[in-house]
């Protein structure tokens, strides 16, 4: 197996997270739900300092899980054909899960499941390291390398892996993988008026 091949099973497998990641700034400029554009920490705070931010709001977080399923929903589809076969990490029509003492399995079962984890645990990583940030006292926004760019990447991880035994090294060549994607991708989101941020 050659290292691009190699590359592209692994973005292929993060994709969900990957969508998960961009479709708060996203919808924020589209300016559509607005009723869900409310913080999810509820403006409240702790040690002086607000919990998440402003900037982390429900209608990131609820879109970013739909639209990570929805991802992972067209994977399912897609692997009917042997070029998206040839790329998948495991079969999309059947993704077992383990929880606890109980198999998960089927079709829209098991791939619903895995969507749900991998866009939550994106999400959770984000709203990880922004708590970290707060205490820390940086400001939202504030570079703070690898994490700014890789923090989704964690909680996916530590979401996904205790229910899908996923290679370290799959995890490691993503979590280097995305760091250099997302500060290409930043800049010209940046170039474009949809991120805040250069990086």
């Amino acid at each position: 197996m050659s290292f691009g091949y190699f590359l592209l099973i692994c973005f292929y497998f993060i994709l969900p997270a990957y969508f998960t990641n961009m479709t708060p700034p996203l919808a924020k400029k589209a300016g559509i739900l607005k009723f869900l554009d409310r913080e999810v920490d509820f403006g409240k705070t702790y040690e002086g300092f607000s919990i998440f931010g402003a900037h982390k709001t429900w209608r990131g977080v609820i879109l970013g899980i739909l639209v990570g399923m929805v991802v992972v929903w067209l994977q399912v589809w897609l692997y009917q054909f042997s070029l998206i076969r040839e790329i998948s990490l495991f079969d999309y029509t059947n993704i077992n899960f383990r929880v606890g003492g109980w198999f998960v399995e089927g079709r829209w079962v098991g791939s619903s499941l895995f969507g749900f984890l991998i866009s939550s645990g994106a999400v959770l990583g984000d709203l990880l390291f922004s708590f970290l940030k707060r205490r820390l006292k940086m400001k939202p926004g504030q570079r703070w390398l690898p994490f700014d760019q890789t923090d989704y990447i964690i909680g996916a991880f530590l979401i996904v892996n205790p229910f899908l035994r996923v290679s370290p090294l799959i995890w490691l060549t993503i979590f280097a993988l995305t760091f250099f994607l997302h500060l290409l991708v930043t800049r010209i989101g940046y170039q474009l008026k949809i991120c805040e941020n250069k990086w």
